[in-house]
C-alpha cells in the first residue's frame, strides 16, 4: 500500500448519558443522548467535506447512530463491524472510577504509572483492544486502497487502534490522550508507512445554545 491518498478517518461516537456521568460503558449498548446527537449532526458535514468513499461502524448503537449522521451527509451505506467495538470491561460496565477503585485498588495507580491493566477479571487490556482494532483498520485500508474510509468507533478503541497502526508501542499510543465525543483522527498511508494527519479534531457546539461539551 503506497498510495498517499489512502486515508482512514476515525470518528468517536457522540456523547451518551454514561459518558456524561463518568460510567464505564465498554461494550454495553448505550445510546447517544441529546448532546451526542447534536455533536454527530455538527461533525457529519465536516466529515463529508473529506469526500469519503466508504463508511464503517462498530456494531454498537452509539457508533451506528453517529455513523448514521455521516451517512446522511455523504449518501454512503454503513457497514457494521464488531471488530471495531470498544474495549470490553466485563463486570465493570456501568461503574464509575470510584466504584472500580474500590473493587480493584491497583487500577488507577497502574494507569498513572503508564502501565496497562485488565478492565475487570473478564475484560480486555488496552493492548488487546489496540491489537484487535488496528488489525481491523489495516484490513479496511487494504480493502479500500487509494480511498478515504470513515470508521465510527469508540474512544479507547480509536486511541489504541490508531497508535498501534502507526507502529507505536503501548506507552506511545497511551500518550496520544483521550478522544472527545465526536472527535476524529485522520491517518494517511504513504510510501514510508502510516502518518498521523490530525488527532481529535472536533466540531464546536455553539455555547449560546447551552449545550455541554464533552
Amino acid at each position: 500500500m503506497s498510495d498517499p491518498h489512502t486515508r482512514l478517518v476515525l470518528l468517536r461516537h457522540g456523547q451518551t448519558d454514561w459518558n456524561a456521568s463518568g460510567r464505564f460503558q465498554g461494550q454495553a449498548d448505550i445510546p447517544l443522548n441529546e448532546v451526542g446527537r447534536r455533536q454527530a449532526a455538527l461533525a457529519a458535514p465536516m466529515i463529508a467535506e473529506l469526500e469519503p468513499s466508504h463508511l464503517y461502524s462498530s456494531d454498537l448503537g452509539r457508533a451506528v447512530e453517529t455513523a448514521t449522521a455521516v451517512a446522511g451527509a455523504t449518501g454512503l451505506e454503513i457497514v457494521r463491524d464488531r471488530r471495531l467495538r470498544e474495549i470490553h470491561v466485563g463486570s465493570w460496565q456501568g461503574l464509575t472510577r470510584d466504584d472500580m477503585a474500590a473493587l480493584d485498588p491497583g487500577f488507577l495507580p497502574a494507569l498513572r504509572a503508564g502501565l496497562d491493566h485488565r478492565r475487570s477479571p473478564t475484560g480486555e487490556t488496552a493492548h488487546e483492544v489496540g491489537a484487535r482494532v488496528s488489525a481491523a483498520l489495516r484490513d479496511l485500508a487494504e480493502r479500500h486502497h487509494g480511498q478515504t474510509t470513515v470508521v465510527a468507533t469508540h474512544g479507547l478503541a480509536l486511541r489504541m487502534g490508531a497508535g498501534y497502526l502507526l507502529g507505536y508501542g503501548y506507552e506511545e499510543a497511551w500518550r496520544l490522550g483521550p478522544m472527545s465525543n465526536c472527535g476524529w483522527t485522520i491517518l494517511a498511508h504513504r510510501t514510508d508507512g502510516w502518518h498521523l494527519e490530525c488527532y481529535n479534531r472536533v466540531a464546536e457546539i455553539p455555547a449560546a445554545r447551552g449545550v455541554l461539551s464533552s
